[in-house]
């Protein structure tokens, strides 16, 4: 059955954007320009992601941030899931963590991208070396 949804790419993009708590730029300009190809992208993401099954929502944005982060996607795109894990309740010292794992199979290049779409989402700070020191 079709429903108004399925033939009404607005109405689609802002169910996306409910369902999910973002959308990327890529979903806004697939959903005018080739709608089926996106319904068809969004019904596999359903399946293995927004679908309740096994694992619970929580998880399955700590286990994306790190396929994200090991697979080096945009800082907004890391940004985005992590926004949504810090809503489900998510800590920022667990996304860390999660970020953290990347580390041992990915290396630090795809670790730092992980992390610094984190830092800056949660606002992290460091310290500064008291002594002359490059800065990188």
């Amino acid at each position: 059955m079709t429903t108004t949804t399925d033939r009404d790419p607005q109405r689609y993009i802002d169910d996306m954007a409910r369902e999910r708590g973002y959308v990327l730029d890529y979903h806004k300009v697939m959903a005018k320009q080739d709608f089926d190809v996106l319904r068809a992208a969004n019904d596999l993401v359903g399946a293995a992601y927004l679908d309740q099954r096994t694992l619970d929502r929580r998880t399955k944005e700590l286990i994306f941030i790190v396929s994200l982060t090991v697979m080096r996607a945009t800082k907004g795109h890391i940004q985005s899931h992590i926004k949504v894990a810090l809503d489900l309740g998510v800590t920022p010292r667990e996304i860390l963590e999660a970020i953290e794992i990347s580390l041992p199979e990915a290396g630090i290049v795809a670790f730092q991208t992980g992390f610094e779409a984190w830092r800056e989402v949660v606002g992290a700070d460091g310290l500064e070396p008291t002594v002359d020191a490059f800065h990188g």
